[in-house]
């Protein structure tokens, strides 16, 4: 009892640090046995397949655990995934969780010593990969005597990259898919989709142009040629097709 009295603060404070201990083990205990993930939902993701993302989310022992991954991937800036700058997780349920995937937005790419560079609306080089996007035109008729990563492509005319962007975009909504975006010297536009190349102009009215592409491309499938929509405007509507003959 003397000891008691002499150590009572001691064994107070001994048994708090081991009611916290106790309730914590059991609090880690119910989360790892009521938070196991079961069920993966993935939005936003363009590059990779559904599965690819979980098994670049999933990558711990821990990664099972709803709570843990929601805490690993709270606005977590992506370093070592091409084309994704961002991944959220969110928990739908203890069970369920939702995986949001950022992209960058990637304007083109270039070829450049054997690889693809792939360059955002600014001109900023952010990838550079061994595989060429589908999704993604090749630009070409850029002139640039050096590319490196992370840095603006050296170009004369810095805004061609939003216009590149603006080209992509529209592409993108009207489920067009071109193989490459070329510029002349004079910085005219010309899509290439299989055998037709179609020439754009200067770039004006390029929205109401693309917007053609969409209704005039299905009706040239297996034809090679130019589409010439330089002076084509909603007053003129002045469109050519000029077809190839021969292999």
């Amino acid at each position: 009892m003397r000891f008691i009295r002499l150590h009572k603060s001691l064994i107070i404070i001994g048994a708090s640090i081991l009611i916290v201990l106790s309730g914590l083990l059991f609090g880690l205990k119910y989360i790892a046995d009521n938070y196991t993930v079961t069920h993966i939902y993935v939005d936003g993701s363009k590059h990779y397949t559904n599965e690819e993302i979980i098994d670049m989310v999933k990558t711990s022992r821990f990664s099972d655990n709803s709570i843990y991954l929601a805490m690993q991937y709270r606005d977590r800036s992506i370093t070592d995934i091409p084309f994704v700058e961002r991944i959220d997780v969110d928990i739908v349920s203890r069970d369920t969780v939702r995986i949001h995937v950022y992209e960058k937005m990637i304007a083109g790419y270039i070829r450049y010593l054997g690889r693809y560079m792939y360059f955002d609306r600014d001109g900023i080089v952010v990838e550079s990969s061994t595989v060429a996007a589908a999704d993604v035109p090749m630009v070409m008729g850029l002139d640039f005597d050096h590319v490196v990563l992370y840095e603006k492509l050296p170009v004369e005319r810095e805004d061609i990259f939003a216009r590149i962007l603006d080209i992509t975009q529209l592409l993108n909504k009207y489920s067009l898919r071109a193989d490459r975006i070329y510029f002349d010297s004079s910085y005219r536009i010309y899509l290439y989709f299989d055998g037709v190349e179609a020439s754009l102009g200067d770039g004006s009215n390029i929205d109401e142009k693309i917007i053609q592409l969409q209704y005039i491309l299905p009706n040239l499938e297996g034809k090679s040629g130019v589409l010439r929509l330089d002076d084509y405007t909603q007053a003129t509507k002045n469109i050519t097709f000029e077809e190839r003959q021969g292999p």
